[in-house]
């Protein structure tokens, strides 16, 4: 546990100052959310610790070798690999490049990924509860592009998974929540 509580201390110095998007939310809410649900799934204390961390490569000024030397390469490659490229390229390059490398990532990204995901959703799923669809509006595409891109993600997210990890709990929460966000 100790490694989970020393992602959450990093997690909240590096996202010191951030919030979610629209949202006077603090940010460190969606990596504790994020691993809070893998631990909850039963996820290794790496993914878990590594879910906590997905972000600070890509939102922080947190370096691959900040966190290599913080938590050591196995943690340090699953946060790089579910970071997205560059930001300056365009909303369609940057989700397909995730949605590429999903299908043949490992589980242990799989299920970061697959949490990530599952919490923005349910974040969206109560937005869109308290303020209809102008929650919509805050993202850089609208509700079809999103439609698209989620059901892609679950998509890629299960390809190539044996029938023992395909029955991982977060999967058909994701698939449920997609379902139930777009119908």
């Amino acid at each position: 546990m100790k490694i989970i509580e020393k992602a959450i201390e990093t997690a909240g110095i590096a996202h010191d100052g951030q919030y979610r998007k629209k949202s006077t939310l603090p940010y460190l809410s969606h990596p504790v959310t994020v691993g809070f649900y893998l631990l909850e799934s039963g996820s290794s204390e790496e993914v878990v610790a590594a879910g906590i961390l997905h972000d600070v490569l890509e939102d922080t000024s947190l370096s691959f070798d900040n966190v290599k030397a913080e938590f050591g390469e196995v943690i340090a490659n699953l946060v790089f690999e579910c970071s997205e490229p560059d930001k300056s390229l365009e909303w369609e390059e940057r989700k397909l490049h995730t949605i590429n490398k999903l299908k043949t990532a490992s589980f242990s990204v799989k299920q970061i990924t697959c949490a990530d995901k599952l919490h923005n959703l349910r974040t969206i799923q109560r937005d869109l509860r308290n303020e209809g669809p102008l929650v919509w509006e805050r993202f850089n595409r609208g509700r079809d592009q999103q439609q698209w891109y989620y059901n892609t993600i679950y998509t890629s997210l299960m390809t190539d998974l044996s029938s023992e990890q395909s029955s991982f709990p977060l999967f058909e929460k994701l698939q449920k929540t997609i379902a139930a966000v777009f119908h």
